[in-house]
């Protein structure tokens, strides 16, 4: 497999960028490797500067569920192109896309149009501190939120515990208010909402948590933290930029019935655009200026091509049965890989939930960050060099989640599964 072309870019790279990336985990540091540079795309496959060929589980790191350059949707792109790529005013577009994820998300009864998943988190919490009066948010080890400054933070040594920067750059003082709790641990929970629950302004939470690798939240857990903040009088944020129309047409909380008060959302609304957006119950949501005193504003917010990108996705997914087959075809892929790594003796946990699978290089089972920390990152980038030789693009990390679309099939599949045996193979 040639990488000269690739090699080439990114030495050429780190003269202009930080790492020679434009986001951490592209550099590939975490596999022991350079990154590919990426040419072009189509429906599941990914084409490298090189002229290499791989089938790919990243699709943007989710955003693209229809797969990559969907006719329908670089269509509606060129058609909004065409009429102007940015207009600072309101434009039809942020209408239609507001209503479909309304009517699609019946708790985000307003929605207010961003342009990243970090951007809505931060006005979130913004807005559930102006509603309730108070200072104090909580988070959960392992749920990533954005890298605003307030999210950038790790737990203490005990359970009632305030954040400590992870990040040089962000001042105790600005994470003095964020609280640390164990992801599908209510005990931990309600031990700090003993403590402070008169402050907590809101609980958020990724419903899926997709940034430690793939770790559904147990029904318990989440109806607990329902319960809890309606007793506290604390908001309940879910985190839904990764499982926001994912799973289901709409969000886990249509799949599991537990309402947040605010949803924050991305990646797929955008239809494959820079997008974010967040939404919720009519009195909380009129807080925002201009109709109320919290300010959040945007050059780029509502932007047309995402917009008409986002719709036309939408559109897509609500009269299809692709859920359905989204949901079969990766079942047959994750049973297949489970069965290879038995037939190497090697006996690896994948989870999986709808379209999404992580593979844990740990024997135990994974659903919380303490389990996620005791896979072995060094057999994972092993296995990752040695699968992308094949021609299969996985994340490049441990704790990232794999995503199919609506055009990998069956015959992706068995190349797959005939890629990671011969992969295997070599590594054991």
């Amino acid at each position: 497999m040639k990488r000269e072309k690739s090699e080439e870019l990114f030495a050429r790279a780190l003269e202009l960028m930080p790492g020679g990336v434009n986001s951490p985990v592209r550099a590939f540091k975490s596999v022991g490797m350079n990154p590919l540079f990426i040419k072009e795309a189509q429906g599941s496959k990914i084409y490298d500067v090189d002229g290499n060929e791989y089938i790919d589980y990243v699709c943007s790191w989710g955003p693209l569920i229809l797969g990559h350059s969907h006719p329908q949707v670089i269509e509606a792109i060129c058609q909004a192109a065409q009429r102007g790529t940015s207009y600072g005013a309101p434009c039809e577009g942020e209408i239609e896309l507001a209503q479909l994820i309304s009517e699609a998300i019946p708790s985000m009864e307003r929605v207010r149009m961003v342009n990243s998943g970090t951007e809505a988190t931060m006005s979130a919490i913004r807005l559930a501190r102006a509603y309730t009066g108070r200072n104090k948010i909580l988070k959960f080890e392992g749920c990533y939120h954005g890298h605003a400054d307030a999210f950038l933070l790790k737990a203490g040594s005990g359970l009632l515990t305030a954040g400590v920067p992870s990040s040089p750059g962000v001042p105790e003082a600005v994470v003095q208010d964020t609280l640390v709790a164990r992801y599908n641990d209510l005990d931990s929970v309600k031990k700090l909402f003993q403590e402070w629950g008169q402050e907590i302004a809101a609980v958020i939470v990724e419903p899926i948590a997709g940034n430690m690798g793939l770790v559904p939240g147990e029904p318990e857990f989440l109806q607990g933290l329902r319960s809890i903040t309606e007793h506290n009088g604390s908001l309940l944020i879910f985190d839904e930029v990764i499982s926001g129309f994912r799973l289901c047409y709409g969000g886990f909380q249509n799949f599991s019935n537990i309402i947040p008060d605010i949803t924050t959302l991305g990646k797929i609304i955008g239809g494959g655009l820079p997008v974010g957006a967040y939404g919720g119950r009519k009195e909380i949501m009129e807080q925002i200026a201009p109709s109320g005193n919290v300010y959040q504003a945007g050059t780029l917010s509502g932007n047309p091509l995402a917009m008409a990108a986002g719709a036309t996705t939408l559109k897509i997914l609500k009269d299809t049965d692709w859920y359905d087959r989204l949901e079969v075809i990766t079942y047959v892929l994750t049973n297949q890989l489970k069965t290879v790594f038995e037939e190497h003796e090697l006996y690896y946990t994948i989870n999986r939930l709808g379209s999404m699978f992580s593979i844990f290089f740990t024997e135990k089972n994974v659903d919380n960050y303490e389990a996620v920390m005791s896979c072995d990152t060094q057999k994972y980038a092993q296995f990752y060099q040695e699968v992308l030789k094949e021609g299969i693009y996985l994340p490049p990390a441990q704790f990232e989640v794999s995503f199919l679309s609506c055009v990998h099939d069956l015959e992706d599949v068995d190349k797959t599964i005939a890629a990671v045996n011969r992969a295997l193979d070599r590594i054991v």
